[in-house]
């Protein structure tokens, strides 16, 4: 089994090191990751200017862009088989709720799934611990689930994993998205040059944190897979816009 592995931290996280150890035995890895920590990165492209690939010491090809340009890069460029999956991790933080729109980390699983291979976004969700090792275990039972059974049509999976001992996690739940009350407001400062600056403000607490969301997994030390999908039609409105259009 062929595996391409990536992140939104860079290439030098902690994270994507264990995660790349932990799956070695099981398939045949690459890894191409950012230069630098990108996250937040969301979707993005970079088409203003080219991307260098690079080799670190450790194996490991970096990127000088975003995590969708180093998913892109490598399935349509530099390898010479289509990879049987892409991993994106371990992130370092949660990816619940509204922090999917705007992670890069599920940004380079996306990418994978566009480009026709079966996806998978992973994070540890607490910025605390570092039980890496814990959400490792859960990607790599996951690649003998797909060895043994491949899912019957392509998916996307984003895994939120608690920040604790596998022997403390509660199971494994398959949950929605929830969603995040409104993000606190702008952090205004001043630079050593006298310029006015500001720092995006923290993420909102949640909002929808329900039985059945990704919240409410975590928070009972519970494995949360959640399915994504990228169609943002909304098609509960198709009737009324084309009311509205043709009134």
């Amino acid at each position: 089994m062929r595996i391409l592995l990536s992140n939104d931290d860079g290439y030098f996280a902690p994270g994507l090191a264990v995660l790349a150890e932990a799956l070695s035995s099981c398939a045949d890895i690459t890894v191409v990751a950012p230069e630098r920590d990108r996250s937040g990165a969301s979707n993005s492209l970079t088409l203003d200017r080219p991307l260098m690939l690079r080799k670190s010491y450790s194996g490991f090809y970096y990127v000088n862009g975003t995590p969708t340009d180093c998913v892109h890069l490598a399935v349509t460029g530099m390898l010479d088989e289509m990879p049987d999956m892409v991993i994106s991790g371990i992130n370092h933080g949660a990816n619940m709720g509204d922090d999917t729109i705007y992670s890069g980390t599920v940004a380079a699983a996306t990418e994978g799934f566009l480009l026709g291979v079966p996806s998978i976004a992973v994070s540890l969700a607490s910025f605390s611990n570092g039980n890496y090792a814990t959400a490792a275990r859960i990607v790599a039972e996951m690649v003998q689930r797909f060895q043994k059974t491949p899912f019957p049509s392509p998916v996307l999976l984003n895994i939120n994993v608690p920040d604790v001992p596998y022997d403390q996690l509660n199971g494994m739940e398959t949950t929605r998205l929830g969603k995040r009350h409104k993000a606190e407001p702008v952090v205004k400062s001043e630079n050593p040059r006298g310029q006015t600056v500001y720092w995006v403000g923290a993420a909102g607490a949640a909002q929808d944190a329900g039985e059945g969301t990704d919240f409410n997994a975590i928070a009972r030390n519970v494995v949360s897979v959640t399915p994504l999908q990228i169609d943002l039609t909304h098609y509960a409105q198709i009737g009324a816009l084309n009311h509205w259009l043709k009134a």
